[in-house]
């Protein structure tokens, strides 16, 4: 039998209760299901933390013990002083390591997937999202410093990064302010937002021929872009969080074929995830007009192209949410995750619904729950 991941952590507590030099914030064991057998062994959740703060936390799901585990980094990485970094941006699985995104540390964290031990870390300024493509990692980066400056001037770019030495090996240039990206066949679809440059933002995505690593095309989508999320009918997914006055978020349907949009969807995107044909959506988008915020589900079919009836929530649990941040699906049991972000300074919450959008529980998570990430036989990678 192997080791759960609890008694893994148990373990580490142990080899390093006797080193009195070590300040170490022990993990937090929070039994909140029946254990779950499938090929998913369970999930790990990124928290953002705070910006400037320091405080992006790594926690776990372990589905043979029905055990929610908070803050494992500390523990499982005794000897990292600063543990994970500043802004957890984004979370992935890639064979046998587990790559966490650290926005303003300018860093990614590699770790091992089996226990989250430390196996070192990819330099990169101002890197927001990581995806896979034989052997190499593609990140994106907003490649200069923060700064809201209408006239912002670096550009962006992604990196390309082997997997088995961790180095950089080429960048590729594109817009302002890149952010999600897709790998469709050889081609890679970046988001370009140009969020720094407001009210100039971006609305662009830029397509990059994976073998040359050269962009090939630049298409003009929307204002900005955020999310690039491929189906398996072809056709490109793209979020715009439009600028938080008179222009809302919409999502659109890019059809590589067609060289251009063929749907446009009126709905606000704050985070998605795609699991088979149906295109997962939560949002609580921001409006400078209203200075409120605005909830939102929604499920869209990507055969269909087009948004599905009924509510993504069911049993009108969502109006306990304050700021519904992040939503991943199980590839197998298709429990659906949603996390609550507060205040934002807070800890937040992770929810847990069956299919049928019913709650079965929910558990406390670090500051800002923003990133899931699969482990197991069907390990998943989506934003």
């Amino acid at each position: 039998m192997k080791p759960t991941f609890s008694f893994i952590i148990l373990c580490m507590l142990i080899l390093v209760s006797c080193r009195e030099d070590d300040v170490i914030v022990r993990p937090q064991v929070v039994p909140v299901t029946q254990p779950q057998y499938t090929s998913v062994k369970g999930f790990y959740l990124l928290n953002e933390g705070n910006m400037g703060t320091n405080k992006s936390t790594l926690d776990y799901m372990d589905y043979t013990t029905g055990e929610y585990i908070r803050n494992i980094y500390g523990a499982a990485n005794p000897d990292v002083p600063m543990e994970l970094g500043d802004v957890g941006n984004d979370l992935k699985t890639y064979g046998s390591k587990l790559w966490a995104v650290i926005n303003c540390s300018n860093k990614v964290e590699v770790m091992r997937a089996a226990d989250a031990v430390r196996i070192g870390q990819v330099d990169i300024p101002n890197c927001r999202h990581i995806k896979f493509h034989r052997g190499f990692a593609y990140v994106t980066s907003y490649a200069g410093p923060v700064e809201i400056n209408p006239d912002y001037s670096q550009l962006g770019y992604v990196a390309k990064v082997d997997t088995a030495s961790l180095k950089v090996v080429d960048i590729c240039i594109v817009g302002y302010q890149p952010d999600g990206l897709e790998i469709t066949g050889d081609r890679i679809y970046v988001a370009n937002s140009g969020g720094y440059r407001v009210p100039n933002y971006e609305k662009t995505l830029s397509v990059i021929d994976i073998n040359s690593f050269t962009v090939m095309d630049t298409i003009e989508i929307a204002e900005n872009l955020q999310y690039v999320v491929g189906d398996r009918h072809g056709n490109i997914w793209v979020s715009s969080r439009g600028d938080y006055y008179a222009l809302p978020g919409r999502l659109f349907c890019y059809s590589p074929a067609e060289s251009r949009v063929v749907k446009e969807i009126d709905v606000p995107v704050g985070n998605l995830w795609l699991d088979g044909d149906s295109l997962y959506i939560i949002s609580s988008q921001w409006s400078n007009i209203t200075q409120s915020t605005a909830v939102t589900t929604a499920i869209v079919d990507t055969s269909t192209r087009s948004q599905a009836k009924g509510q993504l929530i069911t049993d009108g649990t969502e109006s306990g949410m304050q700021r519904p941040y992040s939503i991943a699906v199980n590839p197998i049991t298709k429990d659906i995750y949603i996390t609550d972000a507060g205040n934002f300074v807070n800890p937040g919450f992770l929810y847990c619904y069956n299919r049928d959008g019913k709650m079965q529980w929910r558990v406390r998570t670090g500051d800002t729950p923003a990133s899931i990430a699969f482990i197991g036989e069907t390990t998943v990678n989506r934003p």
